[in-house]
C-alpha cells in the first residue's frame, strides 16, 4: 500500500501573517491553521522564496491533524 504525500502550501503577507493555506479546516483562520501545524508538525515545514512555504506530510497525518484541530460537536 502506497502512502500518499501531501504538500500544504502557505502564502504570507509582507507583514508575515498567513493569508492562504491549503487543507485548512473551515473552523480555523489561515493563521490559526498555520500555527497549529507549526506546533505539531513544524519539522515538516520548508520555507520557500516569495513569501511561501510548505508542510510535507502524509495524508494520514493531515487527516489526524485536521480532526484534532476541530472541536467535536457534542
Amino acid at each position: 500500500m502506497e502512502t500518499e504525500n501531501v504538500l500544504i502550501h502557505a502564502r504570507f503577507a509582507p507583514n508575515g501573517t498567513v493569508v492562504e493555506i491549503s487543507e485548512r479546516p473551515t473552523a480555523l483562520s489561515p493563521q490559526q491553521w498555520f500555527n497549529y501545524l507549526s506546533d505539531r508538525a513544524g519539522n515538516a515545514y520548508q520555507t520557500l522564496a516569495g513569501g511561501r512555504g510548505v508542510f510535507r506530510l502524509t495524508r494520514t497525518v493531515v487527516d489526524v491533524l485536521k480532526a484534532e484541530s476541530t472541536p467535536s460537536a457534542a
